[in-house]
């Protein structure tokens, strides 16, 4: 038997890290390979994460809403091969992580350093922070049962359930008088951040622990306000004839096509025109560089419950309003089954947010980073416009975009807005076909 290593995988494209939410097996169970051995959560997609190998679970190395990054180790696996379990390859040997190869040293020394230690037990998981952080537990005087040493979400629980919680004041004399080695940069990054505020729940107050999807969001959000520049626009668009086409037409379509005719599908179609004409829209910035992509795959965003998802419609640029509605009704469908795929997810250049669908009039979209700009369609209302000499009540919509000042200013971003407005308001029965 030989024992093999099963890593965080790349779920999609520009995902960094996973959040574990269910393990699938337990040490012990045998699988194979291409077999789900867990649910994972990130800020693009819910997927299962399959087996590398056919064998048996040797050991779970990350616990149940652990944060670790891709290419981390989750699990150890017993395959048959040359190899035996106690003694690893050469090839594993040489990709042991540091910690694993601290812990060997560990136990081949009689006195293992208060450095090597120290650097071991700096190994924290997001959510080990996250419970050491509320229950006041100082972590360096917890003992971890993990691989390597490394201390796990269960031995932070245990000490919880104990009553007896280690504070840093509980040190030894000798501890506390030794000088303080200044963290290097990941190990600062691992400290608890003093701007998190101390807020207590009062009595009928609801906690509601941040994980999952909600937590990946956080992030993300915090990303790119952080690093992305805003600046806004917005530009009011008469879409009576584009009203007029759809109604004539949605109930025909859905009754040959199988699926609605929304009146979000023209706004992606007008967005994925007017990108290819002013494609600096369709941007990432790289810091020394722009990216300007060819392709046109637009996010747009659905919903499933209390989670938020951006699934792509890829090349919206070649595809008629059918082709686009049918894609906005099958991803909105495996969003609500829970049947979206890091393929999905992956690729997309500009956002389109149908806002208006909780009736919203004007919205400041946050960037979808590293995107460059994303657009909200708002709610479509009557309302009074002079026109011919006259008022009259006219079907209005308005459409705001957020950019990113860094690629975008505002001349090529108002020159876009004007063309997808000119082209939705030529949108009618006499010049539009959905084919």
């Amino acid at each position: 038997m030989g024992v093999e290593k099963i890593n965080m995988p790349q779920l999609g494209e520009s995902v960094t890290e996973g959040t574990i939410s269910t393990w699938l097996v337990q040490p012990g169970d045998k699988v194979n390979k291409y077999d789900p051995i867990a649910e994972v959560m990130t800020d693009k997609v819910n997927a299962e994460v399959p087996s590398s190998f056919t064998g048996v679970i040797k050991d779970l190395v990350a616990s149940e809403g652990d944060t670790i990054e891709v290419g981390e180790l989750m699990c150890h696996i017993e395959i048959e091969g040359s190899g035996s379990a106690e003694e690893p390859s050469a090839a594993e040997q040489k990709e042991e992580t540091p910690s694993e190869t601290s812990s060997k040293e560990q136990k081949s020394t009689p006195a293992p350093s208060a450095g090597k230690e120290q650097k071991q037990k700096k190994r924290y998981s997001p959510a080990v922070m996250t419970l050491a952080q509320d229950n006041d537990i100082d972590l360096n005087q917890v003992e971890g049962t993990g691989r390597g040493g490394r201390i796990t979400r269960k031995d932070i629980e245990k000490v919880i359930e104990s009553g007896t919680i280690p504070k840093a004041e509980d040190r030894p004399q000798a501890e506390e008088a030794a000088p303080a080695a200044a963290p290097s940069a990941p190990e600062a990054a691992a400290q608890p951040s003093p701007s998190v505020p101390d807020v207590q729940a009062g009595e009928g107050d609801v906690e509601i622990p941040v994980t999952g999807v909600r937590k990946a969001i956080a992030a993300n959000m915090v990303k790119s306000k952080t690093e992305i520049p805003h600046a806004w626009m917005m530009v009011e668009v008469d879409v009576t004839n584009l009203v007029e086409l759809r109604n004539a037409k949605k109930n025909q379509f859905k009754k040959q096509e199988g699926f609605s005719l929304t009146y979000f599908a023209f706004f992606v179609k007008a967005v994925a025109q007017a990108l290819k004409e002013y494609p600096q829209l369709n941007s990432t910035w790289a810091g020394d560089k722009i990216i300007q992509r060819k392709a046109v795959n637009l996010n747009i965003a659905v919903a499933k419950e209390d989670q938020l998802f951006v699934p792509v419609i890829k090349n919206a640029d070649e595809k008629s309003i059918k082709g686009i509605a049918r894609d906005i009704t099958e991803l909105a469908g495996k969003a609500r089954d829970g049947k979206l795929t890091s393929k999905d997810m992956e690729g997309g250049t500009f956002t389109v947010n149908n806002t208006g669908s909780f009736g919203s009039v004007q919205s400041m979209g946050v960037i979808n980073h590293p995107q460059a700009a994303i657009l909200q369609v708002e709610s479509i209302v009557k309302k009074p416009v002079y026109q011919n000499g006259m008022f009259g009540a006219r079907d209005m919509v308005n459409l705001c975009l957020s950019l990113d000042h860094r690629v975008l200013d505002g001349l090529v971003a108002g020159n876009f807005l004007a063309r997808v407005k000119e082209i939705l308001e030529k949108m009618s029965e006499d010049n539009t076909s959905v084919y």
